[in-house]
């Protein structure tokens, strides 16, 4: 990987106007913008945050969400804002899209710790005014909402401890479920928003080790079901986030290792 080189010492001010200058005319200047953000470390990025808002009395980050997309732009907030932070960010990108990002929401409430969770959701609330619950709830329907809100609002157990009957119960109860094709049963979505990821971890291994195959396979079904996606996403993040992270194409988690901090 080739080597960033950060400057000790670099004038914000002259970064905040390049920025400027770089969001203005009919196209943005992709290139003027990772010249500043990508030869920067974490502190020196947040004191140009605070310069362009002092000098523009606009919000930085505003700006980019409208100037933006794809995987530029979240390459841009992962350059620019503290990871609680960026978090709340791209869950807000996803869920205003004409099409919500259901997977982005998924995997930033399955991969994060609980305190991590937490940040995030108190990040949302001061950034948008909203909390992150209530804005998931408004841009998601049906079952899918019931899921989603369960997930971003929970708050889990973070030890090792399981409970060994509770895994063998639940995995019937997933088992029943899964098999009646009742894939939006208020059984499922409790036990995957509530529980801690070790005792989901036993629980499907039970599963597996009952009936031959893990749940994510007796799920496959319909391409087109939103609802299906989702909760495969969201078993696969909760079993083995790093694997998931790994292998997803365009997850959250391999961007941060190439970051000057």
């Amino acid at each position: 990987m080739a080597t960033i080189d950060v400057p000790e010492q670099v004038s914000v001010l002259a970064d905040a106007e390049a920025l400027r200058k770089a969001c203005k005319g009919w196209g943005t200047d992709e290139k003027a913008i990772i010249s500043v953000l990508g030869h920067r470390n974490a502190v020196q990025r947040k004191q140009i945050r605070l310069a362009y808002e002092d000098l523009y009395q606009e919000d930085l980050i505003k700006r980019l969400e409208s100037e933006l997309s794809g995987d530029f732009e979240k390459a841009v907030y992962r350059w620019i804002l503290d990871p609680a932070d960026r978090d709340a960010v791209l869950a807000n990108v996803a869920i205003k899209k004409l099409s919500p990002d259901h997977h982005v929401i998924v995997e930033i409430s399955c991969t994060r710790s609980p305190e991590e969770l937490l940040a995030v959701r108190r990040a949302y609330q001061a950034r948008y005014k909203h909390s992150l619950e209530e804005d998931v709830a408004a841009h998601t329907k049906g079952d899918t909402r019931k899921l989603l809100v369960a997930l971003v609002s929970a708050f889990r157990y973070d030890g090792e401890e399981i409970n060994t009957r509770v895994a063998n119960s639940e995995a019937k109860i997933l088992h029943e479920a899964v098999k009646d094709k009742e894939f939006n049963h208020e059984e499922i979505i409790r036990i995957l928003s509530t529980r801690s990821k070790m005792q989901l971890m036993a629980t499907f291994n039970r599963y597996r080790d009952d009936h031959g195959t893990t749940i994510t396979k007796n799920l496959e079904g319909d391409s087109g079901d939103e609802f299906l996606k989702t909760l495969r996403t969201t078993i696969r993040c909760l079993n083995d986030p790093k694997k998931f992270c790994a292998i997803r194409s365009g997850g959250l988690e391999p961007m941060r290792m190439h970051l000057p901090e």
